[in-house]
């Protein structure tokens, strides 16, 4: 176990790492300054460097052949073979060979013909833009799509009407213009509004581009010379140094204190070290000997040979698989898909249908094409893909204030589906910062304060130990506060240095105070920088203590060899040898905190006498000429990326709502458990199959998998799963954490739940995460921590970078879907309404009830702004206490709300548009029985003296002005019932006292129809457009019974519904 290095500060690795005999190499700094030379041992048939250079000048300018096996006709990666794990050699066999295969030399390189062949041959080191597709192909998508091909068969009727009415008639009506003109212009302002929110949409090849850098520093012919970027090839040999950009897959051959910055890649924050070790055969990401194309160089100096380059990098792989997946509609466009196939559906068949039926009854062709155009613009909610997009819109704003950024409208919706997470760990469910989290000293854990603010400083017991501790952490660490933060509080400071270091410095000048002053007092006068083989750092202070003492000798590093270098410890003001009680102590403090997680560092001290260290004394950190043994030991201090305070009680929500979290992330497993624990994701007495093996003593391999409620699966295992074992895993577990996991595996553990069936979120900050975040139903960006990448993949952007904001998320998006059902269902009601004239038209032979173009003022006008509405209303039960809506029975439009809309409520309010129009035409002598087959008489021009029930006589003229009066009549009806519709649809279970009218923005709605309505009746000149004519006062009742009788029917509906939430009419008409 005491193998198991948590101590290292760069990485977690060495828990599972064993550092194989291939390749290794011995590093010496060379004369030149910057560079490196090697000697490598000779094994396993390992060449020298030095020898292949010897080799290299005795053949003069002969440069060995590269060979063909390579077979590197770049041919383009599919898919398929995308998703699969990055398989490679370059970075285990020998250097010799390597060189040989790519006909290279490790001193001169390649020479520049040789580069300008494989240029030639391999294409340039650039990322492939895809496919796309055209603009304007793209625009008559949205132009020509959905509804909208409806409207423009009607607009096109409509022109066609005018036209054949213009060459056969004398006085032409304008009617047709205007309704034509009227639907043209709805469809291209809809379509232009929708291609906008499309262009909006990701360019996910972009931001890799910004990734690129543009020169790399490349020996070609033995000459030093800057580059493009593009023109560099595979064989290349490449120097690189800190503040630089890895300009390809590079193999590193020499490396002087060289790290690179992988976040981007792995998610890993802490800078790695860089050499020409290879640590990992298996796979090459977990290896120190490769450097991947756009990452970052943090400090010292590399050189190395290009072994991939463009799409076939690492990042180009990410890239073209982000940029190449097909991710299908969201559940809301797959609604909306649906619900437009269906009305077209309704209104061809009711349109091709009444139109035979007009030809059979005799009606002229241009009488039946008019009716055909009314059915149409009936049946097509107008305003209906507006109102969607306005309360999407509203909806995102609102998240937008609650720090979710919504990119992709559609997405705010598809949140509220949600059935399960994938939630990377750094910095989404932790704090994405290094803190102290224990010390180990005078034989006691000592929990620190790891909260977001960290007001607690009374944490630690002082004592001389602790002073010593505090002293060495403070002095052995160069990690150092950025000026003019004086100001901040010191946990949000920024600092130079890594992040363990930056932990520290924090922890010390919280708990302590004033860390630069203890510098300038303990003047440094030695260093010897950590690095991956010594696994220690130490530096050498001035001391001024006592006079037998000139120097301090600090020194912290992995746990287990700080140990090894002491022979005393520190404890309660007291040295004791090292024996082997405090050895099993030690041991036993080490692996408890290694256990949670955490990263340990060891720390210890050694006064240096004056008597061999004088005054002025001129240490040496390359002759070490002071001891770095009988140390004296001091204790331990333990870091981790603690979780978010809000996230336990987030997870907690979701698990209430139906919601599985999975964690997705590249960190070591033992860490991602301890986090998993700690938030919740692994809940309190939950076991894995390890906890079960060690409860019962026995082997992992004997305990039965589905025994265990949690499970942590390491990349590795995950690598050798087929799709099935996979779904096993996601389907027998609520509660896994995946660790270790590459961009691949991210992106087929999130196939893998939607192959059950789950809409996924999945959440990321890295280019690493842009597959996963571009596969996912919805994803979800960092918008601090984020990269280009990850945020232009993504659906959503969390703003303050915090877990618990994605759980507001759902709750916004189910409660949206929620509201549209409700603003789909007021709005529908009105087609019933709308049709039912003219089919009465045709069958009856009635003058017609309603026109076209009063139809648009009501889908376009009256009803947008309660239907907008609607998105304000507040939720009728805690809704992240139910399970997520299942996509294929919980529809957005289901039969049920049709069947409420349109066979219930509908026909009630087609029954007071009519009752107005007969009131009107009998006020006015046409009775009921008069009015039954008058249609051609009432329509024709060449009658003038049309008797009514009374003998009066009416001109045409006359008539067509009672009819418009008619049109307004029905159309005010509609409104006033629609009050009532839009009052029922506030709830679909609850009652109206229940829920009140706190939503003033509903209530401003019902002021603003009943005012719209108004003045397209009494405003003067509207009769000459838009047909509309004043109304008598009295002639805005006869809807108000009916619109009571909605009220009192609806709220029958629902206490029915709420008593016996089982029975008939639940089923029947609960939507």
């Amino acid at each position: 176990l005491l193998e198991m290095d948590y101590g290292r500060t760069e990485s977690y690795r060495v828990a599972t790492q064993v550092i194989l005999p291939v390749a290794q190499q011995d590093v010496n700094v060379g004369k030149e300054p910057n560079l490196v030379n090697l000697d490598r041992m000779a094994k396993d048939g390992d060449a020298k460097p030095v020898e292949a250079v010897n080799a290299h000048q005795s053949s003069a300018q002969q440069q060995p052949k590269m060979e063909k096996s390579r077979g590197r006709g770049r041919k383009p990666h599919t898919l398929e073979n995308l998703k699969k794990e990055v398989e490679m050699d370059e970075h285990h066999i020998p250097l010799s060979e390597l060189y040989r295969r790519l006909g290279t030399d490790p001193e001169l390189g390649l020479t520049d013909e040789q580069a300008r062949e494989i240029l030639i041959r391999d294409g340039p080191n650039a990322l492939t833009p895809p496919k796309k597709v055209p603009e304007w192909v793209k625009f008559a998508r949205n132009l020509f799509g959905g509804f909208a091909m409806l409207l423009w068969i009607g607009a096109i009727l409509c022109f066609i009407a005018y036209g054949v009415e213009l060459a056969t008639s004398d006085a032409v009506i304008t009617d047709n213009v205007y309704l034509g003109t009227v639907l043209a212009v709805v469809v291209i302002v809809t379509g232009c509004f929708q291609y906008y929110q499309e262009a909006k949409s990701s360019k996910i090849m972009e931001s890799f581009k910004d990734m690129v850098p543009h020169y790399a520093l490349v020996v070609r012919g033995g000459q030093k010379k800057n580059v493009r970027t593009e023109e560099l090839v595979i064989g290349d040999i490449v120097e690189m140094r800190g503040g630089d950009r890895v300009p390809a897959d590079i193999r590193i051959i020499a490396a002087q204190s060289f790290k690179v910055d992988n976040s981007s890649l792995t998610g890993e924050s802490e800078p790695q070290s860089r050499s020409a070790e290879c640590t990992n055969v298996e796979n090459p990401l977990e290896t120190k000997n490769l450097a991947f194309f756009s990452t970052n160089a943090v400090e010292g100096t590399a050189r190395g040979i290009v072994v991939n380059i463009g799409d076939h990098t690492l990042m180009g792989r990410i890239a073209h698989l982000a940029s190449g997946l097909e991710t299908g509609q969201t559940p809301i466009a797959q609604e909306i898909t649906r619900f437009i196939h269906l009305i077209t559906g309704v209104a061809v068949f009711l349109g091709v249908t009444f139109f035979i039926i007009a030809f059979i009854l005799g009606y002229q062709w241009l009488d039946a094409v008019i009716f055909l155009i009314g059915i149409i613009v009936a049946n097509v909610p107008e305003g209906l893909l507006a109102t969607v997009t306005v309360c999407l819109t509203l909806t995102a704003k609102r998240m937008a204030s609650k720090n979710c950024l919504v990119k992709n409208l559609e997405a705010v919706e598809t949140l509220g589906s949600t059935s399960t997470i994938c939630s990377d760990k750094t910095g989404t469910l932790t704090q994405n910062r290094m803190t102290v989290a224990h010390m180990w000293y005078d034989d006691n854990i000592v929990e620190a304060d790891t909260s977001e603010h960290q007001s607690n400083k009374a944490t630690f017991a002082s004592s001389s130990t602790f002073d010593a501790l505090t002293h060495i952490a403070a002095l052995c660490n160069k990690a150092e506060f950025k000026p003019g933060q004086e100001d901040v509080p010191i946990v949000k400071r920024e600092c130079t240095g890594d992040a363990s270091e930056s932990a520290l410095l924090k922890c010390m000048e919280i708990t302590v105070g004033d860390v630069a002053g203890w510098r300038k007092r303990f003047k440094k006068v030695c260093e010897i920088p950590f690095n991956s083989t010594n696994k220690y750092q130490v530096s050498i202070h001035e001391y001024s203590g006592d006079p037998e003492h000139a120097y301090l000798l600090v020194m912290k590093g992995a746990p287990e060899r700080i140990f090894e270098r002491c022979s005393t410890i520190a404890c309660h003001g007291q040295d004791y040898e090292i024996d082997a009680e405090w050895t099993n102590k030690f041991q036993q403090s080490y692996l408890q905190l290694g256990g949670l997680g955490e990263r340990v560092l060891g720390f210890c001290d050694m006064l240096l006498p004056v008597s061999k260290f004088p005054h002025g004394f001129e240490f040496s950190g390359d002759d070490q000429n002071f001891p770095l043994d009988g140390l004296r030991f001091v204790g331990l201090i333990s870091m981790i990326d603690p979780p978010r305070a809000a996230v336990p009680d987030a997870v907690s929500k979701c698990r209430s709502a139906g919601i599985k979290v999975i964690m997705v992330t590249g960190d070591h497993p033992i860490t991602a458990q301890a986090i998993a624990r700690s938030v919740g994701i692994i809940s309190e007495g939950s076991e894995t199959v390890e906890d079960i093996a060690l409860r019962l003593g026995i082997a992992k391999k004997d305990v039965d998998p589905s025994q265990a409620r949690a499970i942590v699966v390491h990349g590795s295992d995950l690598k050798d799963m087929n799709s099935d074992q996979l779904d096993i895993i996601l389907a027998n577990h609520p509660e896994i954490v995946f660790a270790r996991t590459s961009p691949q595996q991210k992106l087929i553990i999130v196939e893998g739940c939607q192959r059950q069936g789950a809409i996924v979120a999945v959440t990321g900050d890295g280019v690493n995460d842009s597959p996963a975040l571009k596969k996912a139903d919805i994803g979800v960006a960092m918008g601090i921590s984020g990269s280009d990448v990850s945020k232009q993949a993504a659906d959503m952007i969390l703003l303050d970078d915090n877990f618990a904001s994605i759980v507001t998320g759902v709750e916004e998006g189910r409660l949206i879907f929620d509201n549209l059902k409700k603003s789909i269902a007021y709005t529908l009601t009105s087609n019933i309404p709308e049709i039912s004239p003219f089919l009465l038209f045709i069958l009856a032979d009635i003058p017609l009830p309603l026109g076209t173009v009063t139809i648009l003022c009501i889908d376009l006008g009256t009803d947008l702004w309660p239907a907008i509405s609607l998105a304000y209303e507040e939720a009728e039960s805690d809704i992240m206490k139910r399970k997520p809506r299942d996509p294929k029975r919980d529809k957005l439009v289901n039969e049920r709300l049709i069947s409420l809309a349109y066979g219930m409520i509908g026909m009630i309010q087609a029954a007071a548009g009519f009752f107005a129009y007969f009131v009107i035409m009998g006020e006015n002598g046409f009775l009921p029985n008069r009015l039954l087959g008058l249609r051609e008489q009432w329509d024709s021009k060449a009658v003038n003296d049309l008797e009514d029930s009374y003998g009066q006589q009416w001109t045409h003229a006359n008539r067509k002005v009672l009819e418009y009066t008619c049109h307004t009549a029905f159309f005010v009806s509609i409104v006033i019932v629609q009050w009532a519709d839009l009052i029922i649809s506030k709830t679909r279970r609850n009652s109206l006292v229940q829920q009140g009218m706190s939503n003033w923005t509903l209530n401003a709605g019902l002021i603003f129809e009943t005012a719209l309505a108004a003045f397209l009746c009494y405003c003067p000149g509207l009769d000459k457009g838009l047909r509309m004519y004043g109304l008598r006062f009295a002639w805005w009742f006869p809807a108000l019974p009916f619109s009571i009788l909605i009220f009192v029917y609806d709220e029958a509906r629902k206490a029915i519904i709420r008593r016996n939430p089982d029975g008939w009419v639940s089923k029947e008409t609960y939507y």
